[in-house]
């Protein structure tokens, strides 16, 4: 009886988090803090916004009462944006962050990063995503050339390797020493790709290397394999 695993389900999620300016002089404390809960710090940024770009970045919150006070407030001086992930990053981040309004923190998590850092309702310190949505746009706005996706650590990267990359690379590394080809890069590329030479005109089972060179396309589905690779085994 033939047993098949199902696809392993990596989600690391991504969530924004902000150093608010008023506590900047603290980063490197609340950076050690975010580390040792189990953060990694993907990307970090320090950047000075005016009004407007404030505004743009609470849009949900215009109108509300507190609103000029709150784009003033992260407008008075530099802070810092960071894109954190870990496993249910976005949910864990607003738990050590605790109730957005410092005064409450302190009376019901004393131990919360808003309780030790923040002052009251509006300079409570800290920012961290509501949900999903929030944290892809948040981070679109900080980081614009990020690309918002799950990131395979530990042992789920480990599961990936060994059902869908090892297989496929040994298979065309055993071809590879069978064939003993003129041009090895060539013959892998066609071996790890399961592609037909896209040039032949004679059958869809020839050797690869009595055919002509690969088309750009199989050259882009190659790199993008390599890249693939890359990306999971240095992430």
């Amino acid at each position: 009886m033939e047993l098949s695993m199902p696809p392993p389900q990596i989600y690391v999620e991504k969530t924004l988090a902000i150093i608010k300016p008023d506590i900047v002089d603290k980063e490197e404390e609340i950076q050690d803090i975010i580390l040792r809960s189990g953060f990694t710090i993907v990307q970090r940024r320090k950047l000075h916004l005016s009004p407007e770009h404030c505004s743009n970045f609470y849009v949900e919150q215009y109108g509300k009462m507190f609103f000029p006070n709150l784009t003033a407030y992260m407008s008075s001086g530099p802070l810092v944006a960071m894109i954190l992930a870990r496993y249910n990053a976005i949910s864990y981040w607003k738990e050590l962050l605790g109730p957005s309004n410092s005064l409450v923190a302190k009376e019901t998590h004393p131990d919360s990063l808003r309780a030790i850092y923040g002052t009251d309702e509006l300079r409570n310190a800290l920012h961290g995503s509501n949900d999903f949505a929030a944290a892809e746009r948040e981070i679109r706005f900080m980081f614009p050339a990020v690309i918002v996706e799950p990131i395979p650590v530990g042992q789920a990267a480990k599961d990936y390797l060994n059902l869908y990359v090892m297989p496929t690379l040994l298979k065309g590394l055993t071809e590879l020493c069978k064939q003993k080809p003129a041009d090895p890069f060539f013959y892998q590329v066609i071996a790890t790709t399961h592609l037909p030479p896209p040039s032949c005109t004679r059958c869809q089972s020839c050797n690869p290397m009595d055919c002509s060179p690969p088309s750009s396309s199989v050259h882009g589905l190659f790199q993008a394999r390599i890249l693939e690779w890359v990306t999971i085994s240095f992430s």
